[in-house]
C-alpha cells in the first residue's frame, strides 16, 4: 500500500504536471463512474453532475490521503493496496474517446483535453467528494512531520501499553506510517518493534521522532519505495524492509521477521535488541 512517501510523490507529480499533463487549475467537463463501489460519497446519482464544472484549485495530502481542493468541494482519494491515478488524453488522435483500460474504476475529463484516471486493481481504493474533508480525515493523527519531541513523548506515554509497532501504523496516532516506514524507522532508531511505548525513555522517543521524520524525508526524496507491480517509480533503499534473512547493513547479524500484530514485521535482532 502506498504509504506517506508514494502519496507525497504521486500530489507532487500531479501539482507539478508529471504525471502526463498539468491539471492543475483546470475545469472538470465531464466524470466517469465506472464502478459504483469506488465512490464513498456522493450517490453515484449525483456525482457526475456535482463534480462537473469544478476547479482543481490544490492537491495535496493528508495522511495516505490524496487531497484536491475544487472550486466548491474536495475530491478526496485513498489508494489502498493497488489504486494508481494516471494523467492522459481524453481523445485518442483521430478525436474518439480514449478508451478505457481494465481496472479503471473513475475518470475526470479536463478543458484542456486531458483526462486524470484512477485504476484499481483489487478496487479497495475509495474516492470522496464533500465539501468538508474532515467527515472523511477528521480522525487520523497528526503529521509525523510536524511533530514536536514533547508532543510525541506525551502521545507514547498516553498509550504506554501499546506495542511500538502496531502503535506507528496506528492512523489514529500518527497519520501516513505504514508498515514499510514503521520497519525502517525502528531500525534507524534502534528500538525492537514489540517495545512498550509507555517504557521509551524521553531520549529514545526523541531518536525514534528524528527517525521516523528522517526515513520519510528520504522516501520523499528518493519518489518513495518500488513494492509490488503498483508502485514501480521509487528508489528509497529498504535497509529492513523485505531483507529476511540477508545481513543487517550495520553488523551483518541476518535480518529477521516476524508476526507482529498481524503485520509482516522486519528488524535486526542485534541492533534492536529485545
Amino acid at each position: 500500500m502506498p504509504e506517506l512517501p508514494e502519496v507525497e510523490s504521486i500530489a507532487r507529480a500531479l501539482r507539478q504536471g508529471e504525471r502526463g499533463g498539468v491539471i492543475l487549475g483546470r475545469k472538470i467537463e465531464a466524470a466517469h463512474l465506472l464502478w459504483e463501489r469506488t465512490l464513498a460519497a456522493p450517490a453515484p446519482a449525483v456525482w457526475a453532475g456535482r463534480i462537473a464544472g469544478q476547479v482543481i484549485a490544490g492537491i495535496g495530502r493528508r495522511g495516505k490521503f490524496l487531497v484536491f481542493e475544487l472550486s466548491q468541494d474536495y475530491l478526496l482519494i485513498h489508494l489502498r493496496m493497488t489504486g494508481d491515478l494516471r494523467v492522459e488524453p481524453a481523445r485518442t488522435p483521430e478525436g474518439a474517446p480514449a478508451p478505457f483500460q481494465p481496472h479503471d474504476r473513475l475518470a475526470l475529463d479536463f478543458d484542456n483535453g486531458l483526462r486524470l484516471t484512477f485504476n484499481d486493481a483489487r478496487k479497495f481504493g475509495r474516492v470522496w467528494l464533500v465539501a468538508d474533508p474532515a467527515g472523511v480525515v477528521g480522525g487520523l493523527g497528526p503529521e509525523p512531520l510536524d511533530l514536536t519531541p514533547d508532543a510525541f513523548y506525551a502521545a507514547l506515554q498516553k498509550r504506554g501499553k501499546r506495542q511500538i509497532k502496531p502503535l506507528l501504523l496506528d492512523q489514529t496516532f500518527l497519520a501516513g506510517v505504514g508498515n514499510i516506514y514503521a520497519d525502517e524507522a525502528l531500525f534507524a532508531a534502534g528500538i525492537h518493534p514489540l517495545a512498550l511505548a509507555g517504557r521509551l525513555s524521553r531520549e529514545q522517543a526523541e531518536t525514534l521522532r528524528c527517525a521516523i521524520r528522517a526515513v520519510l524525508e528520504e522516501g520523499i526524496r528518493r519518489n518513495g519505495a518500488s513494492f509490488d507491480w503498483v508502485y514501480r517509480g521509487g528508489r528509497f533503499e529498504f535497509r529492513v524492509y523485505q531483507r529476511t534473512g540477508q545481513p543487517c547493513l550495520n553488523c551483518g547479524t541476518p535480518i529477521e521477521r516476524r508476526i507482529i500484530g498481524q503485520r509482516s514485521t522486519h528488524f535486526c535482532p542485534a541492533c534492536q535488541p529485545e
